[in-house]
């Protein structure tokens, strides 16, 4: 099953700061990949290497087979809403239509003129007279109607208010049901992922943390309460992924491929914002680097 999307290494560094470093993943086909972290972590610049808008400066990155930016490169099959859902003020949204069918090739006037029609947009009204709701999705509808193998959304609810964001998701899930495009959706907004999304990717301190289909990922991931143990006495196959103590107390976050059956431990299960938080509280005590270095 080739990946829609791989990195190997993938770094992009500007002067002396890495916005990304060392990113290895492969994103399986037929997902809607949520990519969450912290903002600083590199997620845009992940996005924009994606979709050719960058160059990386160390590893390679391979979007559906092929190098972005590249001649023969994937551009024609991926659509992409960068942050802020951009559209052209002065411009009506049927002029928007018109540009989209000059840009692309794949162009589906039907899908485009049915979106609009379902939204209940008016073709003749100008892009600056829209609400932040309606250019979401009005960009969404672009990016949509290139019919996409992959569709690439860069935080296009970021400042939707909650009404107008699930009004959006809700339009990104129909399109994908009837196109069946994979999406790679980045947000710091664990809720909203957690709507419509099956496979996480946690970025963090310019790294990936975690990646993995979502239910697979909840199910590894336990919390750990009792009275207070070193980490050091737990199994070897339970991989601590956060802790936290009182004089009398401790609580872990543990990822484990077995059954936890130590009666000194009370287990929960995680929901994905305690799961997503506890990669990143990771991430913010170097916990990463240090287990990379002693694997080698």
């Amino acid at each position: 099953m080739t990946a829609v999307l791989e990195a190997n290494g993938l770094g992009k560094r500007y002067r002396h700061t890495w916005a990304l470093s060392d990113c290895t993943l492969a994103v399986p086909p037929g997902k809607v990949v949520g990519l969450v972290g912290p903002n600083g972590a590199g997620k845009t610049t992940l996005l924009h290497l994606a979709v050719g808008l960058l160059k990386p400066t160390a590893g390679w990155i391979s979007v559906l087979g092929g190098r972005p930016g590249s001649i023969s490169g994937p551009l024609a099959r991926v659509g992409f809403v960068a942050q802020d859902t951009p559209t052209y003020a002065g411009l009506s949204v049927a002029d928007h239509l018109r540009f989209g069918a000059w840009m692309n090739a794949r162009w589906d006037r039907t899908v485009a003129d049915q979106r609009i029609a379902r939204l209940g947009l008016e073709p003749s009204q100008k892009a600056a007279d829209l609400s932040g709701g309606q250019r979401a999705q009005l960009a969404l509808t672009l990016a949509v109607a290139k019919r996409p193998e992959l569709l690439v959304l860069d935080e296009p609810v970021a400042s939707l208010d909650p009404l107008a964001r699930r009004e959006f998701l809700q339009g990104l899930m129909e399109a994908v049901a009837e196109h069946g495009a994979s999406v790679i959706l980045s947000s710091h907004l664990v809720a909203d992922l957690e709507r419509v999304c099956d496979h996480l990717v946690v970025l963090a301190d310019s790294r990936v943390q975690v990646a993995g289909d979502i239910d697979e990922l909840l199910a590894t991931h336990h919390r750990l309460t009792g009275a207070r143990r070193d980490r050091c006495a737990l199994p070897s196959d339970q991989e601590v992924i956060s802790a936290s103590h009182t004089d009398r107390q401790s609580t872990l976050v543990v990822r484990t491929e077995s059954p936890v059956l130590d009666p000194w431990w009370s287990v929960e299960e995680l929901g994905l914002e305690d799961l997503v938080l506890a990669y990143m509280a990771r991430a913010a005590h170097g916990a990463p680097r240090l287990q990379r270095e002693r694997r080698r």
